[in-house]
């Protein structure tokens, strides 16, 4: 990358950040190495889509979580400033917080600096058998509800409107009381207060997250993280991925638990770790919750401010109906019925 676009990058960063009480501090490079032992192998946390993820310790004790982006070049540098942009605007405690960034012209680092979170990703413990039965009914219903806290405040109670895009199990972190934060926000969106969508050039995202009118339209909405955040609930409950095997043949999480509902048997979806404790009631509502988002229809979507009203009540839910079901075909995305 050349040094003119180097510092057209640099630039546009200084630009985005409009609250200069909420800037995110500047790093040094060589400050990062020397908190990330040079970006040892021992101190690595994991590899995001964009970089490897390190942790570092600041001269004054604070850990940190360390995201080096490959280069400052096409969609990475789009996703670094984009980044930096809505984080140093956003403030929450169910977002992981950006505390500050390197942007070294030399040697073509790109570094994002965010607070250090205790148990790493969501994806880590659900997916995982042993972990995912040491994750008791409260401690998942209090991660719904937070991310439903999150998203609130991103779609209507920041000063910013915000579409996250990504919203899946790996981009949620996990502090020391299991408090979800939600994290990586490279591909989010603003919206102005009078946009209901927008039509994207391209879909980046993660298949199986995807609501169908973003997957084959393009079309982004807030209604595009709600249908996310049911896939994620469905999962949660479940402890399965949101395509998993049944016998010899794939299937989409929500084509069983479309099945089970219509069967009246929506118990036998949720994780068997839970029937031993918490509330079956509770259960059937996320449950319910969950088709409700992720139904084919955007508009028919609950709004982010009612999904935290229905997880708080007692109220009747509306009832939902069969959701959009995806499978892959000769590698060709396309949707179905179910019979």
């Amino acid at each position: 990358m050349g040094a003119t676009r180097r510092r057209e990058c640099y630039n546009k960063i200084n630009q985005s950040q409009t609250h200069p009480e909420d800037e995110p501090l500047a790093f040094d490079i060589e400050a990062i190495r020397t908190a990330t032992n040079n970006f040892s192998d021992e101190n690595k946390l994991g590899q995001g889509g964009f970089g490897p993820v390190y942790k570092g310790l600041l001269p004054n004790g604070q850990l940190v979580a360390v995201k080096r982006l490959a280069s400052c070049s096409g969609q990475g540098e789009s996703e670094f400033t984009n980044e930096i942009a809505l984080m140093a605007n956003l403030q929450h405690p169910n977002l992981v917080k950006l505390l500050g960034y390197c942007l070294d012209l030399e040697g073509n680092e790109r570094i994002l600096v965010y607070e250090f979170v205790t148990n790493k990703s969501l994806d880590r413990f659900i997916f995982d058998p042993i972990k995912r039965a040491e994750m008791d009914w409260a401690t998942r219903y209090k991660i719904i509800e937070g991310l439903a806290q999150g998203l609130l405040y991103l779609h209507e109670k920041s000063r910013l409107k915000v579409i996250h895009r990504d919203v899946k199990a790996s981009n949620i972190l996990l502090d020391k009381d299991m408090n979800p934060k939600i994290a990586d926000f490279g591909l989010a969106r603003l919206f102005s207060d009078d946009q209901t969508h927008v039509t994207m050039s391209k879909v980046p995202g993660t298949y199986g997250y995807m609501a169908p009118e973003y997957l084959y339209h393009r079309r982004c909405s807030v209604k595009s993280d709600i249908f996310s955040f049911g896939v994620l609930i469905l999962e949660i409950m479940s402890g399965q991925r949101n395509t998993m095997f049944d016998g010899q043949h794939e299937v989409d999480i929500r084509s069983v638990v479309w099945r089970n509902w219509r069967d009246r048997t929506p118990l036998n979806i949720v994780d068997p770790n839970l029937m031993r404790e918490g509330s079956s009631n509770q259960m059937m509502r996320c449950i319910h919750i969950g088709l409700l988002c992720v139904q084919k229809i955007a508009q028919q979507r609950p709004e982010t401010g009612r999904i935290v009203k229905m997880l708080k009540s007692h109220e009747t839910l509306q009832i939902p109906s069969q959701p959009s079901i995806f499978h892959t075909d000769n590698a060709t995305e396309s949707e179905i019925e179910l019979s």
